[in-house]
C-alpha cells in the first residue's frame, strides 16, 4: 500500500476519534453548564437562610459555624466544577474550639435521634496548623456518621499523644439502641436515603488527615465503633507541653 493510500484509509478511522472527543467535549461542555445552573440555584436558599438567621455564632474572622461551612463548601464544589485548584487557608488553630464547636452543632441532631453527644477534652490547650474549614468538615462528618449508622451513646474524646492531638469519636454499638432510636424519624431518613450514600465522609475525613499530615483511623464492631482523626500538633505547642 502506498503512502497516500495508507493516509487515505486513516482517515475513516481518524474522523471516527475526532468525532468520539468532540462529542464528549459536549456532553462534557453540558454537564459543566448544568452544574453551575445548580451551583447558582442552590446559592439563592442557602443566602435567604443565612440572611434568616441573623448574628453569626461564630467568632470573628472563624467560618466553622454551620452557614459559613456550606458557603465554603459550595465555593469547594464550584473551583472543581470548573477547574479551579482549591485555596486552602492555613494557619494555627485552637483545637478545643473547634471540637466544641463541631460538637454543639450536631446535638440537636443527637437527641432528634435519641441519642447523647459528649465531648471529653484531655488534652489541654492544643494547636495544630491547618485550615480550620476543612478541619471541621472532617469532625462533622465523623460526628454525623456516628449519630447515623452508631449507638445512642456517643462520645467524643480527645488527648495528646507522641506529638499528636487525637480525636476520636466513640459511640456504643448499634446492638445497644433502644427501639425509639432504632425507629426515630432521623434514622428512618437515614435509611431511606441509603442508596445515595458511598462513604464519601470518610473519604473526606481521610482526604483531610492526609492533606494535613495526619492519619484516619477507624474500627468498626457491633459493639461499638471508633473513628478517630490524628493530627500533628504544632511545634511550639509541642515543646511548651514537654
Amino acid at each position: 500500500m502506498t503512502e497516500l493510500a495508507q493516509i487515505v484509509a486513516g482517515w475513516p478511522l481518524a474522523l471516527s476519534m475526532a468525532a468520539t472527543v468532540a462529542a464528549q467535549s459536549l456532553r462534557n461542555g453540558r454537564r459543566r453548564s448544568a452544574l453551575n445552573e445548580a451551583l447558582h440555584e442552590l446559592r439563592r436558599p442557602l443566602q435567604a437562610v443565612a440572611l434568616a438567621a441573623g448574628p453569626r455564632l461564630a467568632a470573628p474572622g472563624e467560618d466553622d459555624d454551620p452557614i459559613g461551612l456550606a458557603a465554603v463548601a459550595l465555593e469547594r464544589l464550584d473551583r472543581e466544577i470548573n477547574g479551579i485548584p482549591p485555596v486552602p487557608v492555613w494557619g494555627a488553630v485552637d483545637a478545643h474550639t473547634l471540637v466544641q464547636a463541631a460538637v454543639g452543632r450536631w446535638q440537636a441532631r443527637a437527641r432528634f435521634c435519641d441519642a447523647t453527644l459528649e465531648l471529653r477534652w484531655n488534652a489541654g490547650r492544643a494547636i495544630v496548623n491547618g485550615d480550620r474549614c476543612t478541619l471541621a468538615q472532617a469532625l462533622d462528618n465523623l460526628i454525623v456518621n456516628a449519630i447515623e449508622h452508631g449507638g445512642a451513646t456517643i462520645v467524643v474524646a480527645a488527648r495528646r499523644r507522641n506529638g499528636r492531638l487525637r480525636i476520636a469519636v466513640v459511640d456504643s454499638g448499634r446492638e445497644a439502641r433502644p427501639r425509639s432510636r432504632r425507629n426515630s424519624p432521623a434514622a428512618t431518613i437515614a435509611r431511606l436515603s441509603g442508596r445515595n450514600r458511598h462513604g464519601h465522609g470518610l473519604a473526606v475525613v481521610r482526604g483531610v488527615a492526609s492533606m494535613h499530615g495526619g492519619r484516619f483511623v477507624l474500627d468498626r464492631a457491633p459493639s461499638g465503633s471508633l473513628a478517630a482523626l490524628e493530627l500533628p500538633l504544632a511545634e511550639d505547642d509541642v515543646d511548651r507541653a514537654a
